[in-house]
C-alpha cells in the first residue's frame, strides 16, 4: 500500500471515561474522538472519520469493540473501509485488514467478533444478576434522594399552599422536574 495518512478513531462510552490509553504512543496525522455509547447507530465522529479517510490511509483503532456495536456492524464498517482502499489496524487484537485480506483473515475477524459479542452479552447478564441480587438484599440502587423526608414534607405543604413550582425549585435548589417527582410520590 502507498503512503497515506495514519488516522485514529477513539471512542469511549461516556463523558466520564478517559480515552488517553487508547492509541497511546501511536503516531497519528489525524484523530477522531467520540464520547458516545456504541449502542447508538448515530456516531457522528465515526461517520466523519469514514468520510475523511482516503485510499492508502490507515485507520488505527484500539480494539474492535471501540469501532462497532456488534459483528454485523463491524463487518459492514470494515468492508466499507477496505473497499475504499483503507487499511484498518486493531491494536489490542494485533490485527490488520486491507483489501487483500485472505479468507483466513476474514474467518479470524468473524471468530474474534463473535467472541467479543458473546463476552459483552455475558457481562450484561452478570450486571443484571448483580442488580437483581442487590434489590433482593434491600440495597438502594440509583441516585440517592436530593431532599430528606422533612424537606419533602415542607415542599409538599408549600405546594398545597399555592407556591409556584419554579419558586420551590429555587428554594430547595432542585430542578422543576424533581419538584414534580416529589409531588407525585
Amino acid at each position: 500500500m502507498g503512503k497515506g495518512q495514519a488516522v485514529g478513531y477513539i471512542r469511549v462510552s461516556s463523558a466520564g471515561q478517559n480515552d488517553e490509553r487508547q492509541l497511546a504512543g501511536v503516531e497519528l496525522d489525524e484523530v477522531f474522538r467520540e464520547k458516545i455509547s456504541a449502542v447508538t447507530t448515530d456516531r457522528p465522529k465515526l461517520t466523519e472519520c469514514i468520510t475523511y479517510l482516503r485510499k492508502n490511509d490507515s485507520l488505527h483503532v484500539h480494539s474492535m469493540d471501540r469501532l462497532a456495536r456488534n459483528l454485523v456492524d463491524l463487518q459492514k464498517i470494515l468492508q466499507c473501509l477496505v473497499d475504499k482502499g483503507v487499511e484498518v489496524r486493531f491494536h489490542k487484537e494485533n490485527l490488520v485488514f486491507k483489501g487483500d485480506s485472505s479468507p483466513f483473515d476474514k474467518l479470524l475477524l468473524q471468530v474474534i467478533g463473535a467472541f467479543s459479542e458473546f463476552e459483552r452479552s455475558i457481562l450484561k447478564e452478570r450486571q443484571r444478576e448483580g442488580i437483581e441480587n442487590a434489590r433482593r438484599n434491600g440495597k438502594h440502587l440509583g441516585r440517592l434522594p436530593t431532599l430528606a423526608d422533612p424537606q419533602i414534607a415542607e415542599l409538599r405543604e408549600l405546594a398545597m399552599q399555592g407556591e409556584k413550582k419554579t419558586a420551590l425549585a429555587a428554594r430547595f435548589n432542585i430542578s422543576r422536574t424533581t419538584v414534580y417527582a416529589y409531588l407525585r410520590q
